[in-house]
Parts: C-alpha cells; sequence; structure tokens
C-alpha cells in the first residue's frame, strides 16, 4: 500500500486573498464545492480578518454558509484574534487557523504586533477552541527568509513552532512566504523541528517564487513530512514580499506525489480542469505546468 500524504487546499484563501479584483462570493464557493469533488480532504475557505486589511475576503461569512459541505472534508479558516473566532464559530466552522511569523520585522509589517504579541492574542483563542472542541492549525511565515530580515535562524523558527504545539495546534505548517528555501536548508530545518514537536504534527508551505518549491517539498518528505499546503493552478502571493509568488501549485505537487508512489487522494485530470476554469474566470493562464501538460495530452 501506498504511503499517505494529506495535501490542505489553500488556495481560496491564500491564493485568492491578494486580487486586485474583487472575487465574488459564488465563485469562491463554487471553487471550493469543485476542490472537494476532486477528493480533497482539506480545504481553506477563508479568513475572518477585518475587511479594512482583506478586502477580498470580507465575504467569508457568506461563502462559508453558501457551502455544499461534505462530511469527510474539514474546511478550516483563518482567525486573528478571538473576535475572528467567534465569528467564524458563529457561521459554523468546525477548525480555525491562527498565523505568526518566525521574523519580528514581518511579523510587525503584517500583523501590526511583535510575535510575542501575537501570541498573547492567541491564548483566548485556544482557551474557546478546546470548550468548544474546534481544532486549531498553526502558520509560521518567513521560516526560510525573511523580506526586511534576511536569514532567519533555525533556532527562532523552531521555538515559535514549538510554542503553538505546546498551546494547542494539533498540526504547525512552516511557510516559506517569499520562496527563497532551498533544499537542504529546508530540509535542516524539518529535521531540528521534528526534534522538538511530533513530525505528524509538521506541515509545510512552500511559495515557488525561485522554482524550488517542489524540490523543498521532496526534501521535507526525506524528513518524514508528510503533510503540505498546496494552491490550485498556484495562485497566490504576498502583499509585503515584493515579487513573491503563490503556493507551489496542487497539481504540481500531486503529479510529484503520483511519481513517487505517495497517495494524496486527489484526481490530477480533475483537479487540472478546476485549475484551468479558475484561471480562465481570473483572466489568467493557471501558473500548473502538470495541469496544463495534462490538459494539453487531453
Amino acid at each position: 500500500m501506498s504511503e499517505q500524504v494529506r495535501i490542505v487546499e489553500v488556495g481560496p484563501r491564500d491564493g485568492l486573498q491578494n486580487e486586485a479584483t474583487i472575487v465574488p462570493a459564488s465563485v469562491k464557493i463554487e471553487l471550493i464545492n469543485r476542490l472537494a469533488a476532486c477528493g480533497h480532504s482539506a480545504i481553506e475557505v477563508s479568513s475572518f480578518v477585518s475587511p479594512k486589511w482583506v478586502p477580498q475576503l470580507r465575504d467569508a461569512a457568506e461563502v462559508f454558509t453558501g457551502l455544499t459541505l461534505k462530511p469527510d472534508v474539514r474546511y478550516p479558516v483563518l482567525v486573528p484574534n478571538l473576535v475572528g473566532y467567534e465569528r467564524a464559530i458563529a457561521v459554523g466552522a468546525r477548525e480555525v487557523a491562527v498565523f505568526t511569523a518566525a521574523s519580528e520585522a514581518f511579523s510587525e509589517k503584517n500583523t501590526n504586533a511583535s510575535i510575542a504579541e501575537t501570541l498573547e492574542r492567541f491564548q483566548p483563542i485556544f482557551e474557546r477552541a478546546k470548550a468548544d472542541g474546534v481544532a486549531v492549525r498553526g502558520y509560521v511565515s518567513c521560516v526560510l527568509g525573511c523580506p526586511y530580515q534576511g536569514e532567519i535562524a533555525i533556532v527562532d523558527v523552531v521555538g515559535v513552532a514549538r510554542t503553538l504545539h505546546l498551546m494547542g495546534c494539533y498540526e504547525v505548517s512552516l511557510g516559506d512566504t517569499i520562496g527563497v528555501g532551498t533544499p537542504n536548508k529546508a530540509r535542516a530545518l524539518m529535521r531540528a523541528l521534528a526534534q522538538e514537536i511530533p513530525v505528524s504534527a509538521i506541515a509545510g508551505h512552500f511559495h515557488d517564487t525561485y522554482g524550488q518549491a517542489l524540490a523543498n517539498i521532496t526534501a521535507s518528505l526525506d524528513q518524514g513530512v508528510r503533510v503540505f499546503d498546496s494552491s490550485i493552478a498556484g495562485l497566490g502571493g504576498c502583499p509585503y514580499a515584493k515579487g513573491a509568488t503563490g503556493n507551489v501549485a496542487t497539481e504540481d505537487l500531486v503529479y510529484l506525489l503520483d511519481g513517487l508512489g505517495m497517495h494524496s487522494g486527489l484526481n490530477l485530470i480533475a483537479l487540472a480542469q478546476v485549475g484551468a476554469w479558475i484561471s480562465q474566470v481570473l483572466g489568467r493562464e493557471s501558473q500548473s505546468r502538470a495541469g496544463r501538460a495534462m490538459l494539453a495530452k487531453l
């Protein structure tokens, strides 16, 4: 039996959040429902942040309540604080994600707070989530480099990730937010973190700015990591990192895993079709090489 790798689809949130033109809620709902039909077990729906900061996701409640929820699919949402958590729970969310950074400079720019202050904000969320039976996932940005701070020490990344795990995150996703990481650095980070928290609680979140995402994923697989975030058609970017592209494309990741004999549970052709559809809706070409190649063959 092939080894299982879990993919968390972040296209509807991380992929769309920086789109300059507002994407209608109906399109977001259709995208998520289509992704679920491809075999996804986890799809990040949206973010309950202030519309002032992320106008694209101001319709988070409308999108979540409009979904056709499948019982075997997790639908996490991002929450920045207790207010966001309460808004998410009010519409039926049963999993939330909190986000911080390994870089103090990035944390200040992205959340107007230090790393310590963001962690302090999360404490009431963990308390409420435990009482409500809601799962909490954690994100750590800039684990392999920061647009303001440059290199990030592994010990800093490990410290933040370990704290999130101890606070109650069942899983911590390590984000190469600006895509500057290379395999040796990714391998060293995953090895160091696996000495502090269970490798089963570690996820990789790689952007493909320098074309290194799949190589970094392969290096992480070598260290036993079996959960990765990806974005349909390679949608996304980072508003605080000039030139940063989206996450690794889901289609490309599935093609890699299929080639390695690992099981993701996802239908590659169906994913390619969804990637082509959303790219057409957004008026651009899909950034997934595997997706484009698969459809060209058909």
